[in-house]
């Protein structure tokens, strides 16, 4: 198997590869050209776009001697002087706005450093080449092979948002739009092995077999993740062939699933920092937008960014809101412990608590602290909102609930109960609690129980046919006597993998019980475990080659790398209990800065693991990723089509199909 000699060298994160993808060996690869002007325009698309500003900053695009940043499809002012760098797709659009740019008497820009987010196919190199005013002034024509969007330290996305309606929607079987979206994506996801210059195992979730004596015909919707593991096959094989650099073997794994896995995650609520604040905050994609009132009296309207950037966000973003909330109350009682000025500006005591309007006029007295303060402050306003939150909404009976159905210890009763007692839950908990029952409790639901539920929680003909669209994600929603719709879905074995009940030393808090179940699939794939029935290669190792030939030779024991556990003493009533319980360590963070967190930094030893899964991912997934890190020694990256809050992934549902005649 693939081993840690993959890295070759000093090791760079996935993260800091792509950024340096893009900062190092394109632009800084153009500004240090003797022949190129000394400031430069930067020409993206929408897609490149997108993809530069989620891997670097504008002042580090500055710094690399770029005055400009312009969109291709919007109409320019011409700037003769400058050279451009143009980062775009090979798409027929873009390469017809680049020659509409540079051909003719009068181009827009002196020279072009062309650079394509993925590999140009022929016809479309050779529409650039037979314009010779164009060629005249290319200094660079190269592939830097890189369209995705980094969302995480370890995450991305292709940018399908629409691949759950694409390739799992009632239309999927007879749409264009299925094939045109597993090519689009196995483009994408190959750029992310040539950038790294790591070539994976590829290894697929194969479609559920038919039951026993049933008629059943594997559909496109099945086989998702075999189509998509052989584009992307032959997309790699490509990069072998062409990329100097590109491995001849392999170097690391690749498991290729989709949202039929575990349909529960993206509903769920998840009891992270992270996870809350995308779930019950108004957040657009990573800005937060917020009010504060000033020592003046006067509010003032903030935006900031929820970004690696910040050290607090970083710390805190996978920790159980309990936990982080402690700390972050922590860090602000430290932040006057540490700093004399500060008590004495304040005439406090050593030891004694700082509040929120005490910092706001230390600013004005010590602006030396205004960066620490003001993130301080940020943290301890998201955590008060949110437990505020959690509370006038029943969040964590909810939960509760929602694991308890998870783990078979709650029925349809428990369910009516709650809808019944709790008038003020939103119309999309009532939702997300239906739908969780339904996706842990197959064939539970007739036309009797349709109209209770609808009835019982107000719930739209929409919401109804969200829970009916379960069944295109492979959830036997419907009882089997309840007409063609279930029956559509009927008739293959369920391969989806068990949630099992963790150790209680693993659950720090009493609502940590659920975890996402591609946790399972990792590491049973870092132990050589995973079953290659259920999830075949698409090019068998060498090594698990049968002397036969057969293919059958199972990997050695001793090749099973072993999964460390933290051993934490379990918290209760987090809600009504504010008390640091005991065997937290609340003394290994901030050790000479408030704002300094604690070093989370693995240590590799193996090669890297990819997950894609094909039709959205979730924050709890993406927070899965960092701790199997830690605890397998490997960085394991997560992508997929989109990252989804909870919200977008119902409305992602209900568009799966139109709405049926519910009577």
């Amino acid at each position: 198997m693939a081993d840690a000699t993959s890295s070759r060298g000093v090791y760079r994160s996935f993260k800091q590869i792509l950024h340096d993808r893009l900062l190092v060996d394109m632009l800084h690869s153009v500004k240090t050209t003797k022949q190129s002007t000394e400031w430069k325009v930067l020409i993206m698309d929408e897609m490149t776009l997108k993809v530069m500003s989620s891997s670097c900053k504008m002042t580090e695009i500055t710094d690399e001697g770029i005055s400009l940043v312009e969109n291709l499809g919007k109409s320019r002012q011409p700037l003769p002087a400058l050279d451009a760098v143009y980062f775009i797709r090979p798409s027929p659009d873009s390469v017809q706005a680049l020659i509409k740019d540079m051909s003719g008497k009068s181009p827009l820009y002196k020279k072009a450093y062309i650079f394509f987010s993925s590999s140009v196919p022929r016809n479309v190199l050779k529409s650039i080449k037979d314009e010779a005013s164009v060629m005249a002034r290319v200094a660079v024509l190269r592939e830097i092979n890189l369209e995705v969007l980094t969302i995480d330290t370890q995450g991305f996305s292709t940018d399908h948002e629409k691949a759950l309606e694409h390739l799992f929607g009632e239309h999927a079987e007879t749409s264009r739009d299925f094939d045109l979206c597993i090519e689009s994506m196995a483009i994408r996801l190959s750029t992310v092995f040539a950038s790294l210059k790591e070539f994976p195992y590829v290894r697929y979730r194969a479609a559920k077999p038919p039951a026993e004596g049933s008629d059943y015909k594997v559909t496109a919707r099945d086989l998702v993740p075999t189509k998509l593991a052989a584009a992307l096959w032959d997309c790699l094989m490509k990069h072998r062939n062409s990329l100097i650099d590109f491995p001849n073997s392999e170097t690391c794994e690749l498991v290729i699933v989709d949202r039929t896995i575990d349909p529960v995650a993206p509903i769920i609520h998840e009891w992270t920092y992270d996870a809350l604040c995308n779930d019950i905050l108004d957040i657009d994609g990573k800005k937060y937008s917020y009010e504060v009132t000033t020592s003046s009296g006067k509010k003032e309207h903030k935006e900031v960014l929820l970004a690696d950037h910040d050290p607090i966000w970083l710390e805190m973003r996978d920790l159980h809101i309990a936990d982080a909330s402690l700390r972050i109350r922590e860090k602000m009682q430290q932040f006057g412990t540490k700093n004399k000025a500060a008590q004495i500006r304040l005439g406090a005591k050593e030891g004694q608590e700082i509040s929120t309007k005490d910092m706001q006029k230390l600013v004005q007295a010590l602006p030396q602290f205004q960066d620490q303060i003001d993130k301080l402050s940020l943290h301890i306003h998201i955590a008060t909102t949110i437990n505020e939150k959690v509370k006038k909404e029943s969040l964590d009976d909810i939960g509760k609930l929602e694991q308890d159905f998870v783990y078979g210890e709650a029925t349809s009763k428990d369910l009516l109960s709650m809808i019944s007692s709790k008038q003020g839950m939103t119309q999309d908990n009532k939702l997300r609690l239906l739908l969780i029952y339904a996706a842990t409790h197959p064939e539970k639901l007739d036309a009797a129980k349709r109209l209770q539920w609808m009835k019982l929680a107000k719930l739209s003909g929409e919401d109804m046919n969200g829970i009916n669209n379960l069944e295109y994600l492979g959830v036997s929603v419907s009882k089997r006597q309840s007409g063609v719709f279930s029956l559509k879905f009927r008739s293959q074995k369920d391969n989806r993998p068990v949630r099992k009940e963790k150790n209680q030393d693993e659950m720090a808090w009493q609502l940590s019980r659920f975890y996402p179940l591609i946790e399972d699939i990792v590491e049973e794939l870092s132990r050589n475990e995973l079953p290659r029935e259920q999830y075949p290669y698409v090019k068998l190792p060498e090594s698990l080659v049968g002397g036969d030939g057969s293919g059958t030779a199972q990997p050695s024991a001793a090749s099973a790398r072993k999964v460390p556990h933290s051993v934490r003493t379990i918290r209760y009533n987090w809600a009504a209990n504010s008390e640091r319980a005991s065997g937290g360590d609340s003394s290994s963070f901030a050790s000479d800065s408030t704002l300094k967190m604690v070093s989370t930094e693995p240590t590799i030893t193996g090669a890297r693991i990819f997950v894609f899964i094909v039709g959205g991912i979730t924050r709890s997934e993406l927070r899965t990723m960092h701790k199997l890190t830690l605890q397998l020694k490997r960085e394991v990256v997560l992508g997929s089509t989109s990252l989804d809050n909870p919200r977008q992934f119902l409305q992602k549902l209900k568009s799966l199909s139109t709405i049926d005649d519910i009577d």
